[in-house]
């Protein structure tokens, strides 16, 4: 009997990169170059399960995350391309992650990225999702 409740899969991976960044129009500590070792989260989800009963092969999801952190890692983010014009905040980095990361995920048939969420401390973390066109 169907219960009104749609079905998902979900897989998640973490990585992590090292980086430095300040940021503007801001008084505080922060304003000042600093770093942080940045630790991201990815959820990727599907209805389905491909034939060999996976939503994505972790070992793929894996490199394409590393692939976009390897374009941050050891850099001052205020440099790079993407933030020129945007603060180097958490919501920020979760925003470029999720975007270059679903420029991937969106060629899967059977799965779509939830969201990614980005920790700049232990107790301090950004998620950026975005929701489904109506």
């Amino acid at each position: 009997m169907y219960d009104g409740r749609e079905k998902m899969f979900e897989v998640k991976v973490i990585s992590s990169f090292c980086a430095a960044h300040y940021l503007d129009n801001y008084k505080g500590k922060c304003e000042l170059m600093h770093g942080h070792n940045w630790k991201v989260e990815v959820i990727i989800r599907s209805k389905r399960l491909d034939s060999r009963g996976m939503v994505i092969d972790f070992k793929d999801l894996k490199k394409f995350l590393n692939d976009i952190l390897s374009r941050l890692d050891h850099k001052l983010l205020n440099e790079l391309p993407f933030f020129r014009k945007k603060n180097t905040t958490s919501e920020q980095i979760a925003q470029y992650i999720f975007t270059e990361l679903n420029k991937r995920i969106k060629k899967m048939k059977n799965a779509s990225l939830k969201e990614v969420v980005v920790w700049e401390q232990e107790n301090s973390c950004a998620v950026y999702r975005e929701t489904p066109e109506r």
